[in-house]
């Protein structure tokens, strides 16, 4: 697989501006804190220019265009304000933006809104009082993204059917639209974000990079039919540099890169309830390619060893939960435990390469 080296973030923005001349789509996959949302805002700053800009953007920076009111002389009015300065409400009301992300909205979400014209504030309810006037409520955080995730999506549908008030936009550039999926909505999410795309033959170039194995490789294979290009962005490991290889040939190892992102999660401590479904999906992966009856076989303690019965039992109860999609839940520390026994015993006695996982593998591993 070919590779090119960057000696900065400016460089590889600049190099995916030029791509982004005869391509259509570039799907980036990277570790967490490689530099994805910093890449991003390079991509969008090199666009500005005066008091205008050619990218519509998701990414962190998107949630501070939206801030909370909460009225906390009254505690009766909670508003999420919008930042009117930013072209990324233009056209607003003429648009009738509340009827566009609605129809976003309903997929993920079970709470209504509707926008204040007059002050650029958005009320949130679930019910409505005897006069039929919406209760307002403070939806949760989870809620709160869901809601922007998908005044984005209203607006980019709005670029690719050609509004107006969005025609500055020449790029579409979209970076983890969530911080943590479990399998179901990542490919939901990813799933409905690649229709939008592909479904308008007149949409701008886009690129989206994640972290997350799974959604890449939804997006990969929904939007390879329109020659999207996929890359692997990683670190230069002797300089600051960066290396974007090129991995539209061949398949992506996901599995491997998903070994590698649970190796670091659990020594980090930062585990979720979701990484046990990541797990047992690779183990039902490696039992396919190793010809065994089910992944459980992927549990290789010792016969009499009772905690392989406990270990098969967790796993099939973590990976079956009802995790949320914007909220996952953080594990107790009990099952934070029985994660890394499980994941340690599971990479060395397969034959991974242990140099992914160099603190983690004893030495004299299978290699």
């Amino acid at each position: 697989m070919s590779a090119s080296s960057f000696p900065s973030l400016d460089a590889l923005a600049t190099h995916l501006r030029v791509e982004l001349e005869s391509k259509r789509f570039f799907l980036i996959y990277a570790y967490n804190s490689t530099g994805k949302t910093r890449l991003s805002t390079e991509f969008r700053d090199i666009g500005k220019g005066g008091n205008g800009r050619d990218t519509l953007y998701f990414n962190a920076y998107t949630e501070d265009l939206f801030s909370w009111d909460n009225d906390l002389e009254n505690d009766e009015r909670r508003v999420l304000m919008l930042n009117r300065s930013s072209s990324f409400f233009a056209g607003l009301s003429e648009l009738e933006m509340d009827v566009k992300i609605e129809s976003q909205l309903e997929r993920y979400a079970d709470f209504s809104f509707y926008i204040d014209y007059e002050d650029w504030s958005v009320i949130f309810f679930r019910e409505r009082d005897k006069d039929s006037n919406p209760i307002p409520i403070k939806v949760s955080r989870s809620e709160e993204n869901t809601f922007i995730w998908c005044f984005f999506l209203a607006i980019v549908q709005l670029v690719l059917d050609g509004a107006e008030a969005y025609d500055w936009v020449k790029y579409i550039y979209v970076d983890d639209p969530v911080s943590s999926l479990d399998e179901h909505n990542a490919i939901a999410v990813a799933n409905h974000l690649a229709r939008m795309l592909i479904d308008s033959d007149k949409g701008p170039p886009t690129v989206v990079s994640t972290h997350h194995v799974l959604f890449f490789n939804v997006l990969c294979n929904e939007i390879k039919k329109r020659r999207a290009h996929m890359r692997f962005l990683r670190k230069e490991t002797a300089s600051e540099g960066y290396v974007l290889q090129d991995t539209t040939s061949k398949p992506f190892l996901h599995h491997l890169a998903t070994l590698v992102e649970l190796n670091e999660l659990q020594e980090s401590g930062e585990l979720y309830t979701h990484h046990f479904n990541m797990m047992r999906r690779v183990m039902e992966q490696t039992a396919s390619f190793f010809g065994l009856e089910s992944w459980h076989e992927c549990i290789k303690l010792q016969e009499d060893d009772p905690d392989k019965t406990l270990y098969k039992r967790v796993i099939d109860l973590m990976s079956h939960g009802d995790y949320s999609l914007f909220e996952p839940k953080q594990m107790m520390e009990e099952n934070k435990e029985h994660f890394r026994a499980v994941f340690r015993q599971f990479i060395t006695q397969h034959p991974f390469n242990p140099a992914l996982f160099p603190s983690s593998v004893p030495t004299g591993a299978t290699s």
